[in-house]
């Protein structure tokens, strides 16, 4: 069964399973502790003190982190912060459809930043040669030499899109050829590309569009 139109596209944030949080005296500091070392959050704001305590739970929405009504500076504030510890950050992109996450990006490395963006359209991608595939209990995992990041994929239908992108293939025919609604090829490519899993490739061996 695949994810029917009308779902809405999930991203998620967690803490790495082995960080672990220690607040300080008077709440004037949270120190997050992980296999890189620590972080120190000196006068936390309570929106970045809630999205954290969510956090640690489990992948969560930080709009639902908030502690009061919503508005720009508040988001900027928390964005900042949780951008910062990118490294000790699981992200998770998931749907409405209550059937589990579709994959997930783990640091494996003290400089792994994430910040995915949509790859545009025409632009020919396709998996790194180096690229490494094995099967987890979680799922499957993707890794690459050159990548600070680890992917899981959780379900088949981002496998459908790594499958794409075992030849050359442009964003837009992936979207096409797949039977998902675009937003969910287009985030899976984005965060597959923001994890170092897709290369750029040669538009002359790259696939077309059936007719």
């Amino acid at each position: 069964m695949s994810i029917s139109t009308g779902h809405r596209v999930l991203h998620l944030w967690s803490l790495c399973e082995d960080v672990v949080v220690e607040h300080g005296d008077n709440d004037n500091a949270i120190l997050l502790k992980g296999r890189w070392g620590a972080e120190r959050i000196d006068r936390p704001a309570p929106v970045v003190r809630e999205a954290l305590r969510r956090m640690e739970l489990g992948p969560v929405l930080l709009a639902n982190a908030e502690v009061k009504p919503h508005d720009a500076e508040t988001c900027l504030v928390l964005m900042h912060v949780v951008s910062r510890l990118s490294h000790l950050v699981v992200r998770t992109l998931s749907v409405d459809d209550l059937r589990g996450p579709l994959l997930s990006v783990s640091p494996a490395s003290p400089e792994a930043r994430f910040a995915p963006e949509p790859l545009p359209p025409r632009l020919p991608v396709r998996l790194p040669r180096d690229i490494s595939l094995t099967a987890r209990e979680a799922g499957f995992a993707l890794e690459c030499s050159k990548s600070p990041h680890q992917v899981v994929l959780h379900r088949p239908e981002a496998f459908w899109v790594v499958g794409m992108l075992a030849w050359s293939v442009t964003p837009d025919v992936a979207s096409a050829e797949l039977p998902l609604p675009p937003e969910v090829t287009e985030g899976v490519l984005a965060y597959l590309a923001a994890a170092g899993m897709v290369a750029p490739a040669g538009a002359d061996e790259c696939r077309t569009a059936r007719a």
